[in-house]
């Protein structure tokens, strides 16, 4: 049960890891995270259930800790995507999906251009609520959020 965000195409997405490894500091007194600030530590993994949510074939799951960098890192991986179909889905959801809330997600849909997607909006997707939204009065009932992003 967590949050996820993950990427679906119809081609093949291939994973991403750190191009060297990166510390990892974890203080359970202060509930700090160090992970090494590198621009390009975070990794974009296989994503098997990308069709419970999306008619794409293919997803990978991002796993991450926004920054700046990585964001920038980021959209040239979708941008590079693009290069192969005209869109590329970034989706931030709840797992797992079946029953655990008592109606369906709230799907928030937005399109982007690729040429203006950048590091503010994937802030706003990163930081996204998942639970009370749009609708106070169902605090069992996600959002989830669709991007799509266009060449």
């Amino acid at each position: 049960m967590s949050i996820c965000t993950f990427l679906a195409s119809d081609h093949p997405l291939p994973p991403h890891a750190p191009s060297r490894e990166s510390p990892l500091e974890i203080n359970l007194d202060t509930g700090r995270v160090y992970d090494g600030d590198a621009d390009d530590n975070f990794f974009l993994r296989d994503f098997a259930d990308v069709q419970s949510y999306s008619d794409r074939k293919y997803g990978v799951w991002l796993e991450w800790r926004y920054t700046p960098g990585r964001a920038e890192q980021l959209t040239k991986y979708i941008r590079d995507a693009l290069l192969h179909t005209d869109r590329v889905e970034l989706w931030r959801v709840w797992l797992p999906r079946e029953h655990e809330y008592e109606n369906s997600p709230v799907i928030h849909g937005r399109s982007i251009p690729a040429e203006s997607l950048g590091p503010k909006e994937l802030k706003e997707l990163d930081s996204a609520d998942i639970w009370n939204r749009p609708d106070k009065r169902y605090p069992n009932r996600p959002s989830f959020y669709r991007w799509t992003i266009t060449k």
